[in-house]
């Protein structure tokens, strides 16, 4: 997740997409992502299985910036909140095009 382009960013693992990532724009709760305004779905992975999923959380965090930066423009070159993307425009929230 970032707050915008080549902006702030945040690596997190969650079994529900969908309700992790309102949980984030609706900035429920306190930390970083509320802090920093980190609220935009610029990437993401799949996994079956959540030891995988938590293993790959961990290696990317352990990355270089411009690594990730890399990385998130090879599949999201514009930044888009691919949240919107994969789910429309719900819960009153309006695509962002940073």
């Amino acid at each position: 997740m970032a707050n915008q382009k080549k902006g702030t960013l945040y690596i997190g693992v969650t079994n529900d997409l969908y309700r992790r990532v309102l949980e984030h724009k609706r900035k429920i709760t306190d930390g970083f992502t509320k802090k920093y305004n980190v609220d935009k779905l610029v990437y993401f992975e799949k996994y079956d299985y959540i030891n995988n999923a938590i293993l790959r959380e961990k290696r990317l965090k352990k990355w270089e910036r411009s690594w990730k930066i890399r990385l998130i423009q090879r599949f999201n070159p514009d930044w888009l909140d691919l949240f919107f993307e994969k789910y429309g425009d719900f819960c009153g929230f309006p695509p962002s095009r940073e």
